[in-house]
């Protein structure tokens, strides 16, 4: 089969657009459906139903998709291998990371890194953490600089960079600014923004709240940290943030109420590492 070709499937089955695929691999759409009718000749099948301007797969095309994925990356990671044996630190890098990581922490490792290696591509993704650990589980990512999981993943080597403190925080106005010494009693009387209830930050909270058998108020929630703090500030409820993210707003404090979480990087256990992500990862362990 051809690379190119079964980019270009990959790539129309994640978009489900004809068109966004060919946007995104800078190709004319002709190109992309060129490509498409060449592997759909060479297979003896339909990979595509087209109707009123949706594309989905065939049965044909569900059952090729995850077998074509780890043929293309089975065939990157040989090219990047033979790269390799020269020491050379080149090629591609793919990484995931989280939001967060993305804005407050990473962009003075990523700037170190594009000076001092300017032979490597940096392919970035940045996603929820929890979607990053499948994108290394499933060979998409090398590496991913995330909020690391509360306990240990098969098949992943995590290591812990960061000890990110997490603070009660509200508005400055809100009543329970107001209360010197709050408890988590206090908290549960009034509405709270959550990190995503399946987030690893989101479980933290609940964990902690579950421990002491204290019910919280049915939560608004968001997967976006930047988009909680916002919502904090202009009083529609209290919530836990990082340090990073207090701003304005009025922290609580707690007595005896500790909690964290742990910011680090993953991979594969069973994935050999480029140059180019043992040199990433030095730098990481230097931040």
């Amino acid at each position: 089969m051809d690379n190119q070709n079964i980019k270009a499937f990959i790539t129309v089955a994640h978009c489900g657009s004809f068109s966004e695929a060919a946007e995104q691999l800078y190709l004319t759409q002709s190109a992309i459906s060129k490509r498409i009718a060449q592997l759909e000749h060479q297979v003896g099948k339909k990979l595509f139903d087209r109707f009123a301007r949706q594309v989905s797969l065939t049965e044909a095309g569900t059952e090729l998709l995850p077998r074509v994925k780890r043929i293309l990356q089975e065939y990157e990671n040989a090219l990047q291998a033979i790269s390799d044996l020269s020491g050379e630190v080149s090629g591609t890098l793919r990484l995931a990371i989280s939001h967060h990581l993305g804005l407050h922490r990473l962009p003075p490792v990523l700037k170190q890194f594009a000076q001092k290696y300017p032979s490597v591509t940096l392919d970035i993704e940045f996603m929820d953490s929890e979607k990053a650990y499948e994108r290394v589980l499933q060979g998409q990512s090398e590496v991913a600089v995330i909020t690391l999981a509360l306990e240990e993943q098969h098949n992943i080597d995590s290591q812990v960079i960061w000890n990110d403190p997490l603070r009660f925080i509200c508005a400055q106005d809100h009543p329970l600014a107001k209360i010197k010494q709050p408890s988590l009693d206090d908290l549960a009387e009034y509405s709270i923004i959550l990190p995503g209830i399946n987030t690893y930050t989101g479980q933290i909270i609940q964990k902690l709240f579950q421990k002491e058998g204290i019910p919280l108020k049915a939560p608004m929630s968001t997967n976006y940290l930047e988009t909680i703090s916002t919502m904090v500030e202009v009083g529609l409820g209290w919530s836990v943030l990082p340090e990073t993210l207090v701003r304005d707003l009025h922290v609580m404090p707690f007595e005896g109420v500790k909690i964290e979480r742990e910011l680090g990087y993953i991979h594969h256990t069973k994935r050999s590492l480029s140059n180019a992500a043992v040199a990433f990862l030095g730098l990481l362990d230097q931040a």
